[in-house]
């Protein structure tokens, strides 16, 4: 069958050149992810995927990255050896054998003309096809290039498109390797409709737990009204003063949604709560209220005890929204995410050590 284009897609700058070139968001957030890891030395990426021909276009989808071997620079030269590409081979194997390697990524500090040439000489050693892809990252700006091999030269390519789909290979790859680039575990590299589930299982935990807050409620004001019944009653005497309780009791029994047979009974049990008492001792008075005051109350639990750490982030100092939205989703977009889920009005106001659930 043949290959659709994907429906879900975000361009990226002007995309009228060709070949199209087609990112899947995870390679895009692994890409960002890296830049955050790069020090003095660039960092390379081999690109994974497929060179196709759709609709009379060359189309490039890139639905995966692996990280080459740790880059020697010397004399201001790039050294990328056949040992590191033959390295990054093996891991495409490993995760993604469907695809083939058709381009590379360089992640470095800036983006130095005078490397223009060399980048050149190593794709054309390495990448002879035509339309493989050369992706130029500068970490500082947060800026991109891509070119495109075509007619034995690397041209510019004025944009390209990030696409989503379900890519179970590239999310296996960035956890079996997150421990080697340091980063933490956490929804980037879940699947959005698990994410989905996770929310909506969120809002029926916050659901569960209102009921339950409101039948404790329930429950502890009608041991108050026993509590008070048991050790006051026996002094009401008067029937307008006992008229009084039972008027009260009743418009209790209506804030907390009781009905009128409801009413009628707990009305009821007042009044033989009444004898029950006139006739007792001071001991008797005593074990009532024990017994009021041990009734069976539901316990309560909390969504914090049945989600597990992943979910939240420990404010870090030097953190700030921006910075922890890039950390553990790759780009700054989750801020008002973050801010509407701890209901931060003020996205400045955060301090060392609290918890931020994750959106």
């Amino acid at each position: 069958m043949e290959k659709q284009f994907p429906k879900n897609v975000r361009q990226i700058g002007n995309v009228s050149d060709e070949p199209k070139i087609y990112v899947e968001d995870y390679v895009d957030t692994y890409l960002n992810q890296m830049c955050e890891k790069v020090t003095d030395n660039p960092a390379g990426i081999a690109l994974v995927g497929e060179i196709l021909t759709q609709d009379g276009q060359g189309v490039v989808y890139i639905s995966g990255a692996v990280k080459l071997s740790d880059i020697e620079v010397n004399a201001e030269e790039l050294k990328i050896t056949d040992e590191m590409w033959n390295e990054a081979d093996e891991e495409r194997k490993r995760f993604f054998p469907e695809y083939d390697i058709v381009g590379w990524c360089l992640l470095e500090k800036g983006r130095p003309m005078s490397r223009s040439r060399e980048i050149r000489n190593i794709h054309e050693k390495t990448f002879s096809r035509s339309d493989t892809v050369f992706v130029w990252k500068d970490v500082i700006e947060k800026e991109e290039m891509f070119y495109a091999y075509k007619y034995g030269e690397l041209m510019q390519i004025g944009g390209h498109y990030i696409y989503y789909e379900k890519n179970p290979s590239m999310q296996n790859y960035m956890i079996s390797t997150r421990k080697k680039i340091g980063v933490t575990p956490s929804e980037m590299v879940e699947d959005r409709a698990a994410k989905d589930f996770r929310s909506a299982v969120r809002e029926k935990l916050e659901d569960k737990e209102q009921r339950q807050n409101s039948r404790f409620a329930y429950v502890t004001s009608i041991l108050l009204v026993v509590v008070v019944l048991a050790i006051g009653v026996s002094t009401m005497n008067n029937y307008d003063k006992m008229e009084a309780v039972q008027s009260s009791l009743e418009a209790l029994s209506q804030s907390v949604g009781v009905g009128e047979a409801d009413q009628e009974q707990l009305a009821e049990e007042a009044i033989a709560n009444e004898q029950s008492v006139q006739t007792s001792d001071n001991k008797e008075e005593s074990q009532s209220t024990d017994a009021a005051s041990s009734g069976t109350v539901p316990e309560t639990s909390t969504i914090q005890e049945q989600l597990s750490e992943e979910d939240y982030y420990v404010v870090k100092k030097g953190d700030t929204l921006d910075s922890i939205s890039e950390k553990i989703y790759g780009n700054a977009l989750h801020v008002e995410a973050i801010c509407k889920m701890n209901g931060l009005s003020d996205g400045n106001l955060i301090y060392i050590g609290q918890k931020l659930l994750l959106p």
